[in-house]
């Protein structure tokens, strides 16, 4: 029998190997443009991002919405989505995310999308999409109700953001255990060096809460005066880094060890098409290059 900690790790490496397929949704042009067609300012990422990544939960208001996101300011989930949902309807933003998507894939891979290995990485995916538990895990669960895609590479992209927002919605959960509020996570994510503090700046706290968040960390023992992970902040962070793969685990064990090999082996083509794109940042706040994974 597979030793429960082998899913604890698989579970990161193919978070690893999926994310890309997911984040490209709001990189693309062809995304951007149906977003322009609503009528959304598309001239920087976040007026589409929110209505974007929050239209499963409904026409969600700023509280629902920075919830579920956690690590955002209110203040900027409030300008972004208080009137969202003047601007087009949860239903039009779903069926313009689909075409964009749908669009993108198309324009990236082009023939890949109709073999049969895009098929059977698809049916793979959402092997364990439809494998997660949603219980306490509002975005996952509001994926989980919207309609499966007919088109194997739709299927594909639907199934990777369920199991995306699955994860991040352990990852809040981890964040909580910890005693971490929203600034906090992320003062702490840069303390160890998963990005320079400076990429964080685009989730618009101010300088005064973000240095009364390190103020709290320093209190706490986590972090030094120049805002570097001591030992403590070094072990907290590991801890939510662990909890959030051991609740991301469960899934995978619908398709096993052999399952999740043959899709790795056939996401290959996909990741690096979407690598080679262009379109996705080096830099980012998810820290997947650079925070070293748990030791189990």
């Amino acid at each position: 029998m597979t030793d429960e900690t082998y899913y604890y790790t698989a579970a990161r490496r193919m978070w690893q190997q999926l994310e890309a397929a997911h984040a490209l949704v709001y990189y693309a042009p062809e995304v951007a443009e149906e977003f322009a067609a609503l009528g959304y300012d598309v001239a920087t990422r976040w007026p589409s991002y929110f209505p974007l990544r929050a239209a499963p939960l409904g026409a969600a208001g700023p509280a629902q919405v920075g919830a579920a996101f956690y690590s955002f300011s209110p203040r900027m989930v409030t300008e972004h989505i208080a009137k969202a949902w003047d601007t087009a309807s949860p239903r039009e933003v779903l069926a313009a995310r689909t075409r964009g998507v749908d669009r993108a894939y198309r324009s990236l891979m082009g023939e890949l999308t109709g073999t049969p290995d895009f098929a059977e990485a698809a049916e793979l995916v959402r092997r364990v999409a439809e494998a997660l538990p949603t219980e306490g895990r509002p975005m996952a669960a509001a994926l989980a109700d919207l309609p499966w895609p007919d088109e194997p590479h739709l299927v594909f992209w639907h199934a990777v953001t369920l199991i995306r927002e699955h994860r991040g919605d352990g990852h809040v959960a981890a964040l909580l255990t910890a005693g971490l509020d929203p600034c906090e996570a992320l003062v702490s994510f840069a303390a160890v060096g998963a990005a320079p503090a400076e990429t964080f700046d685009s989730r618009r706290w101010s300088r005064e809460e973000w240095a009364g968040a390190a103020e709290r960390l320093r209190s706490r023992g986590w972090i030094d005066a120049d805002g570097k992970a001591l030992a403590a902040g070094v072990d907290g962070r590991d801890q939510v880094e662990r909890l959030t793969d051991r609740l991301a685990a469960e899934p995978w064990k619908a398709i096993g060890p052999d399952g999740m090999d043959r899709l790795t082996a056939l996401n290959g083509p996909i990741l690096t098409a979407l690598l080679l794109s262009g379109l996705l940042p080096g830099t980012n706040t998810l820290g997947i290059a650079t925070v070293r994974p748990p030791q189990w």
